[in-house]
């Protein structure tokens, strides 16, 4: 008697534990984390200059003894296939192509002969993760003024540049010297060669670059170093 109750007690126990298992259900909540000159941010939809790394998580919950499988699609808008798929639980991307991109993760658990699959209808109603990389832009100006009162000191390009892929820029001497090069767009010329200041006069720059929407860009233009400029006042000292 004592071991059919045992054996009584032990089914209840596992039909309980069945009947749990079976009601929490494998689920997806799939976020992306961009990363930023301001940090990092967490949202479904980003817009932003290239190159723009990404991070993508699926978020699962609830697998417990489920078989995963996790599939990323990467789709530029437009476009019916993807032009990249990863397959893992979290992934990381650059975007360097300007454009509308839609990401989506397919995923499926599995147990014995039971499947649960979130796929193109799932991502109908939730809507995909959306990034957009802005068009790409650089101008650069004629003048600066590396005079130490803050404004204009270094030579670079105009603010509003974005989207730059590839960036080279090159200063030089009115006899075709090499005085400074750079290849971060953010970066400068302070006006100063191996540590010195350079006399007041025109040099010149040369820029090769390449945006996110395959614009290429070769900028050659004179630069104007006004060291006795003073850019508030408007007059030389």
């Amino acid at each position: 008697m004592k071991i059919k109750v045992f054996i009584t007690s032990l089914l209840a126990i596992i039909n309980a534990t069945y009947l749990i298992a079976d009601d929490d259900v494998p689920t997806i909540n799939p976020i992306a984390t961009f990363t930023t000159d301001e940090g990092e941010e967490e949202s479904n939809q980003f817009s932003g200059s290239a190159p723009l790394t990404a991070h993508f998580a699926a978020n699962p919950e609830n697998v417990g003894a489920w078989t995963p499988y996790y599939e990323w699609r990467f789709t530029l808008e437009g476009e019916d296939v993807p032009y990249l798929i990863r397959y893992a639980e979290e992934t990381d991307y650059v975007f360097t192509k300007a454009g509308a991109h839609r990401v989506v993760c397919y995923a499926q658990f599995t147990l014995g002969t039971d499947t649960i699959a979130y796929t193109q209808e799932y991502w109908d109603e939730t809507g995909p993760i959306t990034v957009t990389i802005s068009e790409s832009r650089l101008e650069f100006p004629n003048a600066f003024s590396p005079n130490g009162d803050g404004i204009n000191d270094i030579y670079k390009a105009k603010e509003g540049w974005q989207s730059l892929v590839e960036f080279h820029a090159y200063i030089y001497n009115r006899w075709g010297q090499l005085l400074y090069e750079w290849t971060d767009p953010a970066g400068g010329w302070d006006g100063t060669y191996k540590g010195n200041d350079v006399k007041q006069g025109v040099y010149f720059v040369l820029v090769k670059a390449k945006g996110a929407d395959g614009r290429k860009y070769s900028i050659k233009k004179d630069v104007n170093l006004l060291r006795g400029y003073n850019e508030e006042r408007g007059t030389r000292q």
